[in-house]
C-alpha cells in the first residue's frame, strides 16, 4: 500500500522536474494499492489551483479519487498529534504519517520532514 504525499501529487500536475519519477505511483494509483489522507487533497488542490488552475486542480483530484479517501476523524487526530509531540512534525505532516501507519502504507514523498521516518520512500 502505498500513501502519495502532496508533494508527488503537485510535482507531477504541475510538471515539475521530479514527475517522471512520481508517474509510476501516480498513474498506478488504485483503491486497492493506495490511500489518500483527506487533508492531501487540500494541500494539492489548494496549491495546483493557485500555481496551475482550476483546470489542472480538478484533473488531480479526479486522479485522487481513484484511491482510498482517508477521511480525517478523531481516532486519526488522536494518532496525529501523538505524532507530532513524538516527531515534532506539523499538523498536515502528522495527519499523513498517521493515516499510513493506519493503513501499513509507504510515504512516497520528496518532502524532507519525512527524511527520517521509516514509513517513508523518499523521491530525489
Amino acid at each position: 500500500m502505498n500513501l502519495i504525499d502532496s508533494y508527488g501529487w503537485i510535482e507531477y500536475f504541475s510538471e515539475g522536474p521530479l514527475a517522471e519519477k512520481y508517474a509510476p505511483y501516480i498513474e498506478a494509483a488504485t483503491q486497492e494499492n493506495t490511500v489518500t489522507p483527506s487533508i492531501v487533497i487540500f494541500e494539492i488542490y489548494r496549491r495546483l489551483k493557485a500555481k496551475k488552475g482550476e483546470q489542472i486542480a480538478l484533473e488531480a483530484y479526479a486522479q485522487i479519487t481513484q484511491t482510498k479517501i482517508v477521511e480525517l476523524d478523531d481516532k486519526l487526530a488522536l494518532a496525529a498529534a501523538d505524532i507530532s509531540l513524538e516527531t515534532g512534525l506539523g499538523m498536515a505532516d502528522s495527519f499523513v504519517l498517521a493515516a499510513a501507519r493506519r493503513y501499513g502504507a509507504k510515504i512516497i514523498t520528496s518532502d524532507k520532514h519525512f527524511e527520517k521516518t521509516p514509513e517513508v520512500t523518499i523521491i530525489k
